[in-house]
């Protein structure tokens, strides 16, 4: 029994150490063939022999030693050079890695947009997420990636969905995952009654001009250089080059015209019988055009322009651009947030030791009065003391002018009498000391009441620095609030002086059209009596060779009808001479 036990327990022992082995070996071929796939992707130069080693099972190879991750840092990511690949085959790579695992179809294996176009919002999520681990879009950075989609499918956007998906799902609103997004837009809500071609459409031109840095692109008419003709080309325009096409699908392409800051772009006058023409002028030569309309034509000159203040600017991408404009914008309203939120704690703790202030004054207010209460009540309790010793004093001084007369009448008789006068007298003269003594401590208790009615008139000064500071405060923000709404109001009239005056414009435009309409209807009215003209101009010119005919020697003599006739031709080729 116990060998039957010791045999099982080695037998299960081994097939777990064959098991991690065999783990071992499988996670060791795909780190090998991916970074395969990453230097054939990224276009490193490698030898499949060296991958070979760097993959070994033993323990000797840098991956064993080091681990993968700083493998792939020395071996591969320090190798990359900045434009020596294509980077979106890359992105496709880093997307059949990730999306197996992470992009989900709902529950019937459907989706409301294909995979390329999964894979496309994927590329666009990555170009406008934040610059930190995990990616995630703050909701502006969502709304501006689907109102441009809304935009190029020509539909109205709508941003209830989206305000109640991020009102429901708080911890969404730092800002949510790719995969999140992807969920989201595959949920239908987004899409709602929208056919999938026209999603595709629009997915493929936001990614042409986000990712692929297309500004803009579209057919034009392109006068050539040699041949002088005119020519209808597909023009694709990026930041630094305007390639042209034969036609839109781009498989043959006919040239391109560099862009630097040392170009500029000029409207023409209509010749040749094109309109809405315009020129690129380049250092080495200058390619005149010509758009459908004019629309188009300033459509193209805007954009030909913002692609040479990008080359001027020293920037490659115009999204990037406003990428980094739009993250300025929020950290600016997130700052001033932040100050309006610190300036109302400011206010909120002036006001709170406003408060204080005011209480701690009524405290001093009301022990001030119980102070004077009290003071009042010792000064009437001293009143009566002395008025009733200045009245016993009274009494004693006529006792002693009675007893001085007695005394005076009777001096022998009562020395005695006398002597406790005297001390009586001296009594007399200790509570006078007495008394001036406590008149002494009343003026010290009115210098202690004068110090502190100066303690309560300074902390009175104190206060009303503090209430003139808050009024400032104050009026500063009513003006800052004055100055917001009176810029608010040039706005919304400067929105209304540019409606008038493109309604004015439009109004040009109509009249244009009119008279152009009715110059064309002058020009075939002239077109049609030059034909009148000419085949009259014909007439009379066979009618003059008929009779100028001259007349050979040894013809015969015409009769007299004829000569009648040949008079007539005389005459008229003496007319037509003269």
């Amino acid at each position: 029994m116990l060998c039957f036990f010791y045999i099982k327990h080695h037998t299960s022992t081994f097939l777990m150490e064959l098991k991690w082995q065999e783990v071992f070996r499988l996670v060791q071929r795909v780190k090998k063939v991916l970074s395969h796939n990453l230097c054939t992707v990224l276009h490193i130069p490698h030898d499949p022999v060296a991958l070979e080693e760097h993959f070994r099972d033993d323990d000797d190879g840098p991956v064993s030693s080091q681990g993968y991750m700083p493998y792939l840092n020395k071996y591969i990511l320090d190798k990359v050079e900045e434009g020596a690949f294509v980077k979106e085959n890359f992105d496709e790579l880093c997307w059949t890695l990730s999306a197996k695992k992470n992009y989900k179809h709902d529950k019937n294996g459907n989706c409301t947009i294909s995979d390329r176009d999964a894979f496309r919002l994927w590329c666009l999520f990555n170009f406008l997420s934040e610059d930190k681990y995990p990616l995630v879009m703050v909701p502006d950075e969502v709304e501006y990636l689907l109102k441009k989609i809304c935009t190029e499918m020509n539909v109205e956007w709508n941003a209830v969905e989206l305000d109640d998906f991020f009102s429901q799902e708080t911890f969404h609103q730092n800002g949510i995952t790719v995969w999140v997004f992807l969920d989201w837009v595959n949920s239908g809500r987004f899409t709602r009654g929208i056919e999938r071609e026209t999603i595709t459409m629009a997915v493929e031109e936001v990614y042409q001009e986000i990712i692929e840095d297309v500004l803009k692109q579209g057919y034009l008419w392109k006068k050539g250089q040699l041949r002088r003709n005119w020519t209808e080309r597909w023009f694709i325009l990026k930041p630094s080059t305007l390639s042209y096409f034969v036609s839109e699908d781009r498989k043959e392409r006919k040239g391109s015209i560099p862009l630097d800051r040392n170009c500029c772009i000029e409207v023409l006058s209509d010749r040749d019988g094109k309109r809405c023409m315009f020129c690129v002028k380049t250092p080495s030569r200058t390619y005149e055009m010509s758009a459908s309309d004019t629309k188009q034509r300033q459509e193209w000159t805007t954009a030909i322009q913002t692609a040479i203040r990008l080359q001027a600017e020293g920037k490659k991408s115009l999204h990037k651009d406003l990428k980094q404009k739009r993250r300025d914008q929020r950290e600016l309203r997130e700052k001033q947030r932040a100050a309006k939120e610190e300036e109302l704690q400011r206010l909120k703790q002036l006001q709170e030791e406003k408060e204080r202030k005011l209480q701690e004054l009524e405290l001093l207010k009301e022990a001030q009065r119980q102070a004077e209460t009290l003071l009042e009540e010792e000064n009437q309790r001293r009143k009566q003391q002395h008025e009733e010793m200045q009245r016993a004093l009274e009494i004693q001084l006529r006792q002693a002018e009675q007893a001085r007369a007695s005394m005076q009448a009777e001096m022998e008789l009562k020395e005695a009498e006398a002597e406790r006068q005297k001390k009586r007298i001296c009594e007399l003269e200790d509570m006078q000391k007495r008394l001036e003594e406590a008149l002494c401590a009343e003026v010290t208790a009115r210098q202690e009441e004068e110090a502190k009615r100066y303690a309560q008139t300074r902390l009175l000064s104190e206060e009303e620095e503090k209430m003139k500071e808050l009024m400032q405060l104050k009026e500063e923000q009513e003006e800052l609030i004055i100055k917001t709404q009176r810029e608010k109001q040039e706005l919304k009239q400067e929105m209304e002086n540019k409606s008038r005056i493109l309604e004015e414009a439009q109004k040009q435009l109509e009249e244009v059209r009119v008279n152009r309409q009715r110059a064309d209807q002058d020009v075939m009215a002239a077109q049609r009596k030059l034909r009148q003209a000419s085949s009259h101009v014909k007439h009379w010119n066979v009618q003059m060779n008929r009779l100028m005919h001259p007349i050979a020697p040894g013809d015969k003599r015409p009769i007299a009808g004829a000569s009648s006739g040949s008079t007539y031709r005389g005459s008229g080729g003496q007319r037509l001479e003269e």
